[in-house]
């Protein structure tokens, strides 16, 4: 038996995004709040992402101007998720989002920046933005922080750069075009000598962006409204009393202990992509549950649906997807560890293509990281290892990094000698080195770079929307950015397995973040939001940031159903009063 040791009245398990968001709102609105997190750090998989947030009508796109129909989105969502659409939760999140963002903005330390010129994913879908959806955390000096930055997640390492996160838009821009522009060099000097100050003064990076500012800024914002942050304190149990969830047994150093939540617990533990027996179960071509490389924490291991369905959640299968797909490589690092890297910018780049083991493409690479995997999986053989090859030339390398082998003036020696990145003289002598059918690689490359000089590509017309244009060179001389011949030798190859950003089967919840039982009812005290919660997305990817933005936005909304506000307005109005009674 566990002692009773501690009351609140709210209880969040998990310390992501949405963990984060959902005590704070609470917190604001004058609620007690507790966040456990299994893992030594808090963050999750939040911290390890880019950061963005898929926000229609977010007051960052309004103050510039650009004013939406607040139906466009949902015509878009309606025709990407077809059968998928929830209209009930998808009204939720974008009658919310925006308020989300204005609440945050105003009452606590969350900044964001826009990222207004970022396209929707499928531009040639009805609806599709070409602008105003997107958002991000702002960078965070990590001095502002506190001592509560030994407390998180650093940056993933294969995502950064001597540990140091690189910020997607400008500063990113700063890094890929550095041998091209001395206002990149100056910009990338002053960053470098910044960070490497850093690292001698505090041991770590402190120029937080990305995932890692997003967490930091919540984390800050938590601990000033006075919520108790305790890591290393796995879940056991849910308490459950008179069929309402009413607090958790969770494991410490000196043993069990009880937390009792007056209002209930929110479950937002990152969902299952490290959880071997459930890959094996749900996620294609997977026999082992091995072949799929998951790039969250191995923290994110299903405890958030395996405590929902103790209490009678149910985990929702019946999407179009279970998880949210990349296409990663693996690599060995020097001590033996292996790691994860992720191709978000390569593909997009013009002179690089991606190939089966055939040598033949199967997709548009400037398309997005889901749709590339998707299509690797449905075009390999049954009998063949899913997998593929980016291949490129020399001066694509030395410009823009193939995966985890970086740009100009990285060397590529350690990754030729480990074997992540393959070489050849020529092309026959690459597909000899990965096991690529050489003759259909060399007609491959013959046709591609024949149209490419055009900038054409009449198999998946790359580059023929605004999304994988805007994800090209917009310094490239030529037609298309998205699209340059592979011609200066040595060739080179990294081999892509399908991964995932994390899970999109979770707990089935309702619009207001309530975990649901079989019948549609909700478990009174349970709320579940982030990856715990069944993706509103159907397990489809319009865009970028529909992880991050749904998670936030129903941890806001999750926030403040415990808290007994509906809406932003009468939470307002509440606060309001409450402050002047006080006075």
């Amino acid at each position: 038996m566990a002692e009773r040791a501690l009351c609140c009245d709210l209880l969040v398990i998990g310390s992501g995004a949405a963990g984060l968001a959902t005590a704070v709102t609470a917190a604001w609105h004058g609620l007690s709040v507790i966040v456990v997190e299994k893992d030594e750090v808090f963050g999750g998989a939040s911290a390890w992402s880019g950061g963005w947030m898929w926000v229609p009508g977010n007051p960052l796109a309004k103050r510039a101007g650009i004013h939406e129909d607040p139906q466009q989105p949902r015509m878009y969502l309606r025709n990407e998720l077809g059968s998928h659409y929830d209209e009930a939760r998808i009204d939720a999140f974008l009658n919310n989002c925006s308020n989300m963002v204005s609440f945050f903005e105003t009452h606590t330390e969350l900044r964001f920046v826009d990222g207004n010129e970022i396209p929707d994913m499928h531009g040639n879908t009805p609806g599709a933005a070409v602008r105003g959806h997107q958002i991000i955390a702002a960078p965070y000096d990590g001095r502002a922080v506190g001592p509560l930055i030994n407390r998180l997640r650093r940056t993933m390492r294969e995502t950064s750069v001597m540990g140091m996160p690189i910020m997607a838009g400008s500063d990113l821009a700063a890094f890929l075009s550095l041998t091209r522009s001395l206002k990149s060099v100056v910009h990338v000097a002053r960053r470098v000598g910044r960070h490497l100050l850093d690292l001698a003064f505090h041991g770590r990076a402190m120029q937080l962006v990305n995932g890692v500012a997003l967490v930091a800024r919540l984390a800050k914002s938590a601990e000033k409204l006075g919520v108790t942050l305790i890591e290393s304190a796995p879940a056991k149990r849910l308490v459950i009393e008179d069929g309402a969830v009413r607090g958790a047994v969770i494991g410490t150093q000196t043993g069990e202990m009880e937390i009792h939540a007056t209002k209930g617990v929110v479950l937002a533990t990152g969902g299952f992509p490290n959880d071997i027996d459930r890959r094996k179960l749900y996620f294609p071509r997977t026999p082992s549950g091995t072949e799929h490389l998951a790039l969250p924490p191995e923290s994110c291991s299903g405890d958030g649906v395996t405590l929902g369905e103790s209490a009678g959640g149910e985990l929702a299968t019946d999407l179009a997807s279970p998880a949210a797909w990349a296409p990663v490589s693996r690599l060995v690092y020097r001590d033996g560890s292996t790691g994860h890297f992720p191709h978000i910018i390569d593909r997009a780049k013009p002179g690089s293509i991606g190939v089966l083991a055939n040598g033949k493409r199967f997709v548009n690479e400037a398309n997005g990281y889901y749709d590339y995997t998707t299509a690797m999986i449905a075009a390999v053989p049954a009998d063949q290892e899913v997998a593929s090859w980016l291949i490129c030339d020399h001066r694509f390398q030395r410009r823009y990094g193939l995966g985890h082998a970086r740009p100009f003036p990285f060397p590529v020696g350690s990754y030729i000698r480990s074997g992540y990145l393959k070489r050849g003289d020529s092309i026959p002598a690459l597909a000899q080195q990965c096991g690529i059918d050489p003759t259909g690689l060399a007609e491959t490359i013959r046709s591609f770079n024949d149209h490419a000089r055009l900038g054409e590509d009449p198999l998946f017309e790359r580059g023929a929307t605004p999304f994988n244009r805007k994800s090209g060179d917009p310094l490239h001389i030529g037609p298309n950015p998205c699209l340059a011949p592979i011609e200066h030798g040595p060739f080179y190859a990294v081999k892509v397995l399908p991964g995932s950003f994390g899970t999109f089967a979770g707990l089935r919840t309702n619009a207001s973040a309530q975990v649901l039982r079989g019948n549609n009812e909700p478990i009174i005290g349970l709320y579940a939001a982030g990856a715990d919660m069944a993706s509103i997305m159907g397990g489809l990817y319009p865009s970028g940031g529909i992880n991050l933005g749904p998670a936030v936005t129903f941890g806001y909304i999750a926030g403040r159903h415990a808290a007994g506000v509906q809406d932003y307005e009468s939470a307002m109005e509440q606060h309001i009063n409450s402050a002047l009674a006080t006075k």
